[in-house]
């Protein structure tokens, strides 16, 4: 059902490792403007691509020998990491200027479970509403918040309150973009 949800086009609300996100097919538009709407974000917001291994992120991302041995080392895990972008990318999930992506891979049974059967990444953006300080996390919330404006909802239970650490790697050093649930303290 949540596979099937994503190849048409759905969008959907899934835990992670770190909280609860949006997912939707890579590229596929109306699902990002949805995403968009329902965030109230610009044309500027950065998102992500949950992959299921390293093997993915090179495919989408151009990684230096030292970029790789970082995110080997620190994946599976809460952390997202800004790289380059390859053409693999479609251009309206790269930011706009730097051209680059966020790749993450998570540690979550269900979310590997779910990409396994897909065969590739999910689009995905943290799960924050305007004028909250921090993402949803219950699922009862969720539905109640937004559950007319998705498709399907991932229930497993409360998610933890802090979104993924965000590592910028794109310009040959580590630079935190935003402190969350992943650990930090050896880049600052």
């Amino acid at each position: 059902m949540v596979v099937r949800a994503i190849q048409s086009g759905g969008l959907i609300a899934y835990p992670t490792d770190s909280s609860y996100a949006f997912g939707c097919h890579i590229g596929d538009k109306k699902a990002i403007d949805r995403i968009r709407r329902i965030r109230r974000a610009d044309k500027k917001h950065n998102f992500t691509l949950v992959c299921a291994d390293l093997s993915e992120i090179s495919l989408y991302a151009r990684v230096d020998n030292w970029a790789y041995r970082l995110i080997k080392a620190l994946t599976p895990g809460p952390y997202t990491f800004v790289l380059p972008a390859t053409r693999e990318v479609p251009k309206m999930l790269q930011n706009p200027k730097r051209r680059t992506i966020g790749l993450r891979v998570p540690e979550h049974p269900l979310v590997h479970a779910i990409l396994d059967s897909l065969q590739e990444p999910i689009m995905s953006s943290t799960l924050t509403l305007p004028g909250d300080d921090a993402p949803l996390t219950d699922p009862l919330e969720i539905e109640e918040r937004i559950g007319h404006q998705i498709e399907v909802i991932v229930d497993c239970g409360p998610a933890g309150l802090e979104p993924t650490s965000v590592l910028d790697l794109s310009g040959g050093t580590v630079d935190v973009l935003r402190v969350g649930r992943g650990d930090v303290s050896q880049f600052t």
